[in-house]
């Protein structure tokens, strides 16, 4: 018998084979990035597609990989060059359990400026803890911008300093979360927030949210992540069946 590319349970595979079309289809993933999830019976790994285009994901493109970031079962495929942001980030926060990396445009210009991005309204209250500015060049020089080594991973993984969310100058953006679910949600919803963002900063002054109304929106929204999910869910699976 071969061995199984993976070894998590059913729930945990759909879930994220679903996550990334709904990150494909919500716009916040092309045909770069990815998303991951932690092990649900192993801490020590976590479940990821190959090297491919996230709409295209189905389960048999997904594998097991250790917190070192190696496959466990070797298919002979290639790899995100970029998985060292997923590992690094399993192995410094216990308390993450999905990782998403994203390069949605309405994103970048907040990394590339001096202005910050900042929870515009409720349903982006998790930015209100501060969104940290990772700069490659302190941790490596002159790049190719890319996390291709355990090293970068691990400057990534720091940056984040126990916040959900950063930016990466000049590539993208890292989301964490509790479960894939709420990972999903923060890096629509700060993808949404950057959009509306720029538009309110072009009418002039922004009213923010202040820190405590943050705090206070997050943990509701924490208890109702499941409504947009099932949405999403429901709308990628029906456009995968009519196609």
């Amino acid at each position: 018998m071969p061995q199984p590319l993976t070894t998590c349970s059913p729930d945990v595979l759909a879930d994220l084979v679903v996550a990334n079309w709904i990150l494909y289809d919500e716009g916040v993933l092309d045909g770069f990035g990815h998303v991951s999830v932690r092990h649900d019976k192993d801490p020590t790994k976590y479940v990821m597609a190959r090297h491919m285009a996230p709409g295209l994901v189905s389960d048999a493109e997904v594998l097991d990989f250790d917190l070192d970031s190696n496959p466990v079962v070797d298919i002979g495929k290639r790899y995100y060059s970029e998985r060292f942001i997923h590992g690094e980030i399993y192995k410094a926060r216990p308390d993450v359990k999905s990782v998403v990396h994203t390069h949605a445009p309405p994103l970048i210009p907040f990394g590339v400026t001096a202005t910050k991005l900042r929870p515009i309204y409720h349903m982006s209250a998790f930015l209100g803890t501060g969104v940290p500015v990772f700069e490659i060049r302190d941790a490596a020089g002159i790049t190719d911008m890319l996390i291709r080594t355990p090293e970068l991973g691990l400057a990534l993984a720091k940056s984040l300093n126990g916040k959900s969310f950063v930016l990466m100058r000049g590539h993208g953006a890292t989301v964490v979360g509790s479960s894939i679910q709420q990972a999903v949600y923060r890096a629509i919803y700060a993808t949404m927030n950057a959009r509306l963002q720029a538009e309110a900063l072009r009418l002039g002054d922004v009213n923010y949210l202040l820190p405590e109304e943050a705090a206070k929106a997050e943990a509701r929204n924490d208890m109702s992540v499941h409504r947009p999910w099932d949405l999403w869910k429901h709308e990628a699976l029906s456009r995968r069946q009519r196609r």
